[in-house]
């Protein structure tokens, strides 16, 4: 093999003054512009997919517990927190934290709107690591008294169709009968991007609900269960299922939004057919390009046949010569690909209209074992293409091939 590098690298210093230099060095450039691409492509979907899964899931649960038949209605019947069920969740492994909820339809009145709205109550145990990146002014709710929050956190949307403020006091009726209302304060704006739950929740202190439902401190609608691992969630699911009483049922996001869910696949396949089309460009920009240099130097071939050379020996060598230019280029485009896209991590360049994307920009989420498994698949690729044209050679004859002008 010491030979077949050797020869290998001298063709590649003598082919940069040679008719093929400029031929090469544009195979090189396509080779790393479609890696880029495809660096990039890979970058953006990951980032994007991680980000609306982050924010459903914010919003509404890994997985929701409630009464069995009920599991698809806003109000469901009150379950009791204190069920030995709920305390075990959280020896399940692969479950982050639990948390109660009461979900309540409800209308903003103001001087010159309804609104309708969907109210839930939260307690002191309640996460609030999501909101507390998507709070644009004001502060969360606090629990660290005793008594009763007379506070609500609202979206920026709310705030904006109603005209209202930080610090406003707003009536919340509740939509049952008899109609019962609540005098609460804005104490908190969100702003997730997440149009339709953005559009109608808004959160508040879970013994308001509980009054109004005139229910006891530990009478809830549900339970929440997050999990360390988003991809574990059907397993999960399934054992949580057989690890609850039977008047109960689990749902997971997956199922409850399972547009959304349809939706993020989609860009799977997007993905799979963007890299499958720049692979297939790069394979036959290299078929092509490994082609030249074989006419270019079918003199050189036909006097290594004449020294004894066998056609393996030579395929080798071009074979070597058209992984050098691979290499080349891949090296070249993760560099492009993987700058453009730190780039766009750190500083949020290219923006998105939220209201389409749930986003204001472009994500970026690099995952260094998917590009190595890209890298490398896009190199086996090349050298399997190139298995054909490098065949050539074993049909050049020597004395023709030494008299080739």
């Amino acid at each position: 093999m010491k030979f077949e590098f050797f020869f290998a690298k001298k063709i590649i210093k003598r082919d940069k003054n040679s008719f093929s230099g400029p031929i090469i060095k544009i195979s090189i450039i396509a080779i790393a512009l479609g890696i880029a691409l495809m660096t990039i492509s890979l970058s953006i979907v990951n980032g994007f997919q991680k980000e609306i899964k982050d924010k459903i899931s914010g919003f509404g649960a890994h997985l929701v517990i409630s009464n069995y038949n009920s599991s698809s209605s806003i109000e469901n019947k009150p379950l009791l927190n204190t069920r030995e069920c709920f305390k075990r969740l959280n020896s399940i492994e692969g479950v982050a934290y639990t948390q109660s909820f009461i979900y309540k339809p409800a209308i903003i009145k103001t001087d010159k709107n309804n609104y309708g709205i969907v109210i839930k109550g939260v307690d002191k145990k309640f996460n609030w690591s999501f909101f507390e990146k998507y709070i644009s002014e004001g502060h969360l709710l606090s629990f660290q008294d005793e008594e009763i929050q007379n506070e609500v956190i609202l979206s920026k949307k709310i705030k904006d169709k109603l005209n209202l403020k930080l610090g406003d006091d707003i009536i919340i009726y509740f939509v049952q009968n008899p109609a019962r209302f609540r005098k609460l304060k804005i104490k908190g704006i969100y702003n997730t991007g997440l149009g339709e739950l953005d559009d109608k929740i808004i959160l508040t202190d879970i013994r308001h609900l509980q009054k109004i439902n005139n229910w006891n401190e530990n009478q809830i609608n549900g339970m929440e269960v997050y999990l360390d691992d988003f991809s574990k969630i059907d397993q999960l699911e399934a054992e949580i299922y057989n690890n609850i009483d039977y008047d109960l049922g689990v749902t997971s996001i997956k199922k409850s939004r399972a547009d959304l869910f349809n939706w993020l696949e989609l860009q799977d396949i997007n993905v799979v057919i963007i890299i499958g089309l720049l692979l297939l460009v790069s394979g036959i920009n290299i078929i092509a390009t490994l082609l030249i240099l074989i006419i270019e130097k079918t003199n050189t071939i036909g006097i290594l046949k004449a020294l004894g050379a066998k056609n393996l020996t030579i395929s080798k060598i071009f074979i070597l010569n058209a992984l050098y230019l691979i290499i080349v280029g891949l090296v070249i485009g993760n560099v492009i690909g993987l700058g453009l896209s730190i780039i766009q991590l750190k500083y949020g360049i290219i923006k998105l209209p939220q209201e389409a994307y749930f986003i204001d920009k472009v994500p970026i989420l690099i995952m260094p074992l998917e590009l190595l498994v890209l890298n490398l698949g896009t190199i086996i690729f090349c050298l399997l293409v190139l298995i054909i044209p490098s065949r050539i050679v074993s049909k050049i004859e020597p004395i023709k091939s030494i008299r080739f002008d």
